[in-house]
């Protein structure tokens, strides 16, 4: 089974990084507070104080997090439907069963055809 790393949005990270460099916060308080690695917290402060949260590289992750929440959502989407048929087939099938003129004692009723009757 592939490992499925957490992702974390630039506005989350610049958060985390503006609470350390106020002083309000050591890093590994920060770290227990928000359940991530201690290392995580110091690469996003030094990535802040390099300018790379802001501008244009910001807006780029920011619009990059968007379409990977669409694209999952799609997913689901497309999941949903496929189930939503596969129900409607299933209600069908037994709506038709259930119509039936049959008997569980003595089977499907026969009808007598047109050359019996005349």
């Amino acid at each position: 089974m592939a490992r499925r790393y957490r992702t974390y949005t630039m506005m989350f990270k610049s958060q985390v990084a503006e609470e350390f460099l106020t002083g309000n916060w050591p890093v590994r308080v920060l770290a227990e507070k928000y359940h991530i690695d201690h290392r995580l917290v110091r690469i996003w402060v030094e990535k802040y104080r390099a300018g790379e949260f802001t501008g244009a590289e910001a807006e780029d992750a920011i619009v990059a997090d968007y379409e990977d929440r669409i694209a999952e959502l799609e997913r689901k989407v497309g999941q949903l439907v496929m189930e939503n048929e596969l129900l409607k087939k299933r209600l069908e099938i037994a709506s038709h069963h259930a119509t039936a003129n049959s008997s569980i004692v003595s089977g499907p009723r026969v009808y007598p055809s047109p050359e019996d009757v005349a």
